[in-house]
């Protein structure tokens, strides 16, 4: 495998430097960063119930765990939340990843729980609360009143994070050239690059930008990642 180069030109990533324990590597970005600066604080100061949306891959649910160990939250994930017992809750921030896959009267009695005092909940999901279907009125109302915060798509900045860290975690050391390749080239998400670094991985070869440019461009097992 080829080294690493250390040119003057060579991409730097604006790695975020203040961000908790458990946090190394996340970089903040236009696509990311009202997200980061409203959790921030959060919540410290007024509790309640936020939500952070985006599409697949984007990082969301990578922040939501960055601010679960931060302030010591329980972690739920989407259905799972129906079998936990309130009593373990209350008075204590939660996560809720897949949010909108859990049950009305569950996320209702969460948004509940939410309001006592320590309490908060946090809701990843791909879409606003504001935009869910729901039968229950009250729980209605109480989606409507969510703050809720976007992610975007990785940016260049982001994607070229997650490439560089899939690499990494592989020995990887591509050429200069083939990060900036990629990145015209895969879709934008955390699953575009661990598959198309895979793939790379897979064929045993020093990764140059030729043999970036036969993976995405004559069409390996993970095209349907790519643009």
């Amino acid at each position: 495998m080829t080294a690493r180069p250390t040119a003057p030109d060579q991409m730097r990533l604006p790695l975020q430097r203040d961000l908790p324990e458990g946090a190394e590597g996340f970089v903040v970005s236009d696509c990311n960063r009202a997200a980061v600066e409203a959790l921030e604080d959060w919540p410290n100061l007024i509790g309640g119930v936020m939500a952070i949306c985006g599409p697949a891959g984007c990082g969301k649910s990578r922040l939501a765990q960055i601010w679960a160990e931060r302030v010591g939250a329980v972690a739920l994930h989407g259905a799972e939340a129906a079998l936990i017992d309130p009593l373990e809750i209350e008075g204590r921030p939660v996560l809720l990843d897949r949010a909108k896959d859990i049950d009305d009267e569950t996320l209702f009695h969460l948004i509940n729980l939410a309001q006592a005092p320590g309490g908060a909940l946090l809701m990843v999901a791909r879409s606003a609360p504001s935009s869910w279907t729901v039968a229950l009125p009250d729980l209605r109302s109480r989606l409507d009143a969510v703050i809720s915060v976007p992610m975007e798509a990785p940016d260049d900045a982001v994607l070229a994070a997650m490439l560089d860290a899939r690499f990494a975690e592989r020995g990887i050391r591509p050429q200069k050239d083939v990060i900036p390749y990629l990145l015209r080239r895969i879709d934008r998400s955390a699953a575009a690059a661990a598959a198309v670094v895979e793939t790379l991985d897979a064929l045993h070869k020093p990764v140059t930008r030729a043999l970036a440019r036969e993976v995405v461009d004559d069409g390996h097992e993970t095209s349907d990642l790519f643009d």
